[in-house]
């Protein structure tokens, strides 16, 4: 993983430990697919409503940041997506 992509992960992880209650719980990977980072955010099932936020507004946000964070960079493509703990995919 590159410097930018890690520096994308890291961004995300801040926000996503500020929000959670469970941030030991909490984890944040990254990987690559072809020319994207896929950024992927996993926390406790009391957590989940916390990080999607209210019609999805706070999800919406995070990946808004990590895509205008990939801008200064390289320009790479960044995708974020988040999962329950044990790995159910939310969207």
């Amino acid at each position: 993983m590159d410097e930018g992509a890690q520096d994308i992960t890291e961004l995300v992880k801040g926000i996503v430990l500020a929000l959670v209650d469970e941030p030991d719980q909490a984890e944040v990977t990254s990987v690559y697919e072809g020319e994207t980072i896929i950024v992927s955010i996993q926390v406790t099932p009391d957590d989940v409503g916390k990080i999607i936020g209210r019609q999805g507004r706070i999800i919406k946000s995070i990946r808004t940041l990590a895509r205008a964070a990939s801008s200064l960079g390289d320009g790479e493509q960044v995708e974020v997506e988040h999962r329950r703990a044990g790995g159910q995919l939310l969207g």
